[in-house]
């Protein structure tokens, strides 16, 4: 009833102020509709600001934002996009051996004792180096045989000299001047072969030479010398002082001398294979615990084949300056069978699989981009782009999997 009383008496209150202010009730809504639509604008402009923001902050799907430093500090390199070739390689086990034209067996050419060794294991010789030296009878005896014929023929030639000047001048009869040319003409034979023989025991042109300088002089003629044929290091030595060389039953080798500067990687090849390899192949060749590469060419394919094993003797021959490479060492060795040349490749570092498909990152001036790409030809270092990136543009090639993870945690925010 009370609740009744109050409406009747704001209905009459209402009557009778529309008829004393009759613009009141129009007032009366326009000031209500303003306060309205400011309180709805104030409510609906903090969702609207947040989308902009959010809208503002969300990149482009498949770009990762990332400046210089930050690519830097990850270790990410970067690399141009261009052509190049690609290799088919057989993979194959093999064995360092001495190169074998670089192998020198040092020989005693005559019978006689050591006096001296110069030269012990390991250590590095040159060609003509002084290794050791032999007391010889045999060489005594060349050395005074061949003294003995140049005398002689110096006698030999003056004594023809002065009867031709004789025979010429009509003083002296022709049957002697024959007799001293005849004379001249053998001590000549005679010296030429006591030449020969030194040369055939070894001894050197400048060792001659001067023994026909100041026959007179000479001292030691049992004094023999051995010298280097070669550079390389004394591997093997096979005597001591005071043992006696070449005679029956005796040593004949003094020293074995290698250059290891270059080295040969012996390969077996089986039967299936041979057709696959040709001499000038390259080889890259390694070792295992160790990222060591060397480089080198096929220089030798046997054309026997080892029956037991059905395979033939390959051999590669490679650089070896520093000596890391080891006769005996077990290798593995790539030999590259077939190359071709492709407009466009990228490293296999450089791709990646996101969400299905492969990708490279494109650098941009913010950071990456992911770009779908179809691959051709590969082998195991490059794979070619059929379609996706050009030559010339720049992409990720080392680390790319922490684009991928980066990228990753990006999307996964956004779907946030």
């Amino acid at each position: 009833m009370k609740a009744l009383t109050i409406a009747i008496a704001g209905l009459i209150g209402g009557v009778v102020l529309s008829l004393a202010w009759p613009q009141g009730p129009q007032m009366a809504r326009t000031y209500l509709s303003v306060i309205t639509g400011a309180a709805s604008s104030s409510t609906a402009a903090p969702s609207g600001n947040a989308g902009g923001a959010h809208a503002e902050e969300r990149a482009p799907e498949g770009t990762l934002a990332m400046t210089a430093e930050r690519i830097a500090t990850a270790r990410i390199d970067l690399a141009e996009v261009a052509g190049g070739s690609l290799s088919r390689r057989l993979t194959l086990p093999g064995t360092i051996v001495p190169d074998r034209n670089n192998i020198w067996r040092v020989a005693a050419r005559i019978v006689g004792t050591v006096s001296e060794l110069r030269k012990g294991l390991g250590d590095e010789v040159r060609p003509g180096e002084l290794l050791a030296i032999l007391d010889s009878r045999e060489v005594a005896e060349a050395r005074s045989d061949y003294i003995t014929a140049l005398v002689n023929f110096g006698l030999q030639k003056t004594l023809f000299e002065r009867e031709e000047t004789l025979w010429r001048s009509r003083i002296q009869a022709e049957q002697q001047y024959l007799r001293a040319r005849n004379a001249f003409t053998e001590a000549q034979l005679r010296l030429h072969l006591a030449k020969q023989k030194l040369a055939a025991l070894g001894v050197s042109e400048q060792e001659i030479a001067k023994l026909s300088a100041a026959p007179e002089a000479m001292n030691g003629l049992q004094r023999y010398e051995i010298r280097s044929p070669g550079l390389g290091r004394v591997v093997e030595r096979m005597v001591d002082l005071g043992t006696p060389v070449g005679g029956e039953g005796q040593a004949k080798e003094l020293y074995s001398i290698i250059d290891l500067k270059s080295v040969w990687v012996e390969l077996a090849v089986s039967s299936s294979d041979l057709s696959q390899v040709r001499e000038g192949n390259k080889v890259t060749v390694s070792i295992a615990g160790n990222d060591r590469r060397a480089e080198g060419k096929i220089v030798f394919i046997s054309p026997v084949f080892n029956p037991e094993t059905r395979s033939a003797r390959v051999f590669a021959a490679i650089p070896n300056d520093d000596l890391f490479w080891r006769p005996g060492s077990f290798v593995s060795a790539d030999v590259e069978i077939e190359k071709v040349e492709v407009e466009t490749r990228v490293p296999r570092a450089a791709m990646q699989t996101v969400e299905g498909s492969t990708v490279v990152f494109v650098r941009t001036e913010t950071g990456f981009q992911t770009r779908k790409v179809v691959l051709g030809k590969q082998d195991e270092e490059f794979v070619e782009i059929a379609f996706g990136v050009d030559p010339g543009e720049t992409i990720a090639i080392s680390n790319t999997f922490l684009l991928k993870a980066e990228l990753g945690k990006s999307e996964a925010e956004h779907s946030h």
